[in-house]
């Protein structure tokens, strides 16, 4: 790929990475193409998490869209996966969500989907890079410029698409939901209390300049302890853009990404509904789950770290469920990204249709050990041709045999490089990751 896309579309710091200009640039590209793909006047729906910025940079998208002849539909703040759905299911040529997921206020971002929900291809980010860097792209007179419309339905179809694919009833189950003052503190308890959950909200108001702050999907503490305190059977924690899901059991206890998708899996494989009797994972997902899909007969199709990728191997391969540790969890049956809402619900689903708790229903996969730590202040793009980093990480994949691993890699969307090892203790892991760590500073540091 070209330098302006990274593993999940444009990402940086708002006004300084992602400015104004780039906002309209990549509008003004997308609709060039889109036209010389045959569509006249083609229609690209708009949506945003809350943070500050995202009207800075809406506006500018917006002008771009309208400047190259296409009409720009805006839904306003909606999770990542409404955007897809709606986009898929409208005339719509495209969708764009701007948006930093997880990341500080201070980022953001701007994905797009294709006609179909889908995120754009590397190639198809290229093509766009190649346009703006070549002419930008078309530029219509008079009434051939597109014009800026809204949808104030779009939050009222998600809802009711939501509640319509639920097969629970979830009344008496009282839950606590992390909106992590983003896109799903508004729709996340719509849904849930739709259902019948007696709900109770925490980090659901946001002010543009809140979200993430301490809360949502990457503090899994919180939610954690908020469950606790509420006395509740379950924790939701969402993350900026709703595309996440991390849980919580009666006790405290965190459930991440893979012990959810271990659940879901057990559960469609019992279901006869998982096709190929195999899901989908990245390299970071922990060893514990991979042992526990071999208990199972479920197979595990390994991906690149990113939820686009994961996306890719269940297309090719004709799988419906796959997902990531971090909570972006992929059900193709109702979904064509990751949704944490969704996910959500075919969570809630297993703890009801079973009778089991959410702490009994984690028992499905024990998890290995693991130490995950971000080295910033490095130059990642040296990280590949450095030997002397890659010896010490064969060094320790020896030392932990076929009890643990070791995982290096540059951050797709930050200046860092994360080390994770998992071992069968964590003095183990720790040791791992401190020994790469310190290599990686030692030969790598700016």
């Amino acid at each position: 790929m070209g330098s302006i896309f990274g593993t999940d579309g444009v990402r940086g710091k708002a006004n300084a990475d992602l400015t104004p200009e780039l906002a309209l640039a990549l509008g003004r590209a997308l609709v060039t193409v889109l036209r010389e793909e045959g569509a006249k006047r083609p229609s690209i729906l708009i949506g945003r998490d809350p943070r500050w910025s995202g009207e800075m940079l809406e506006s500018a998208l917006i002008a771009g869209i309208t400047s190259a002849g296409g009409d720009a539909v805006s839904v306003g703040v909606l999770p990542t996966p409404a955007v897809a759905h709606l986009t898929a299911n409208s005339a719509a040529a495209a969708g764009a969500m701007i948006s930093a997921s997880h990341n500080p206020v201070g980022d953001n971002g701007i994905k797009f989907f294709g006609p179909g929900g889908h995120k754009l291809t590397d190639a198809e980010e290229d093509r766009l890079e190649q346009l703006i860097a070549r002419d930008g792209g078309d530029r219509p007179l008079s009434t051939a410029i597109g014009r800026r419309l809204r949808d104030h339905a779009a939050v009222a179809r998600y809802v009711e698409y939501l509640a319509s694919i639920a097969d629970v009833d979830l009344t008496g189950l009282r839950i606590v939901v992390d909106g992590a003052n983003g896109a799903a503190s508004n729709v996340g308890p719509q849904v849930y209390r739709q259902l019948g959950a007696d709900v109770v909200t925490i980090h659901c108001k946001p002010d543009g300049a809140n979200i993430n702050d301490g809360c949502g999907s990457t503090y899994p503490d919180v939610i954690a302890a908020a469950v606790v305190a509420h006395n509740a059977d379950a924790g939701i924690s969402h993350d900026g853009d709703a595309d996440r899901l991390i849980a919580a059991t009666h006790e405290g206890s965190e459930v991440d990404g893979d012990v959810i998708l271990a659940i879901l899996a057990r559960d469609a494989k019992h279901r006869g509904v998982l096709k190929q009797d195999a899901v989908a994972t990245t390299v970071m997902t922990n060893l514990g789950f991979k042992r526990a899909m071999s208990e199972l007969h479920i197979d595990v199709v390994e991906t690149k770290v990113g939820d686009r990728y994961v996306l890719e191997a269940m297309l090719e391969q004709d799988l419906n469920l796959g997902g990531e540790q971090s909570g972006h969890l992929i059900d193709l049956d109702h979904a064509t990204t990751g949704d944490g809402i969704l996910s959500a619900i075919r969570l809630l689903s297993v703890v009801r249709s079973t009778g089991a708790s959410l702490r009994e229903l984690s028992t499905v996969m024990s998890r290995l050990p693991q130490v995950l730590v971000n080295v910033k202040g490095v130059d990642k793009s040296r990280l590949a041709d450095t030997d002397a980093i890659w010896k010490v990480v064969r060094a320790e994949e020896e030392r932990l045999g076929d009890g643990g691993r070791v995982l290096l890699r540059p951050s797709g969307t930050e200046a860092l490089v994360r080390v994770m090892a998992e071992a069968e203790t964590h003095d183990d892991a720790q040791l791992a990751v401190d020994r790469i760590a310190d290599a990686v500073r030692d030969h790598l540091t700016v």
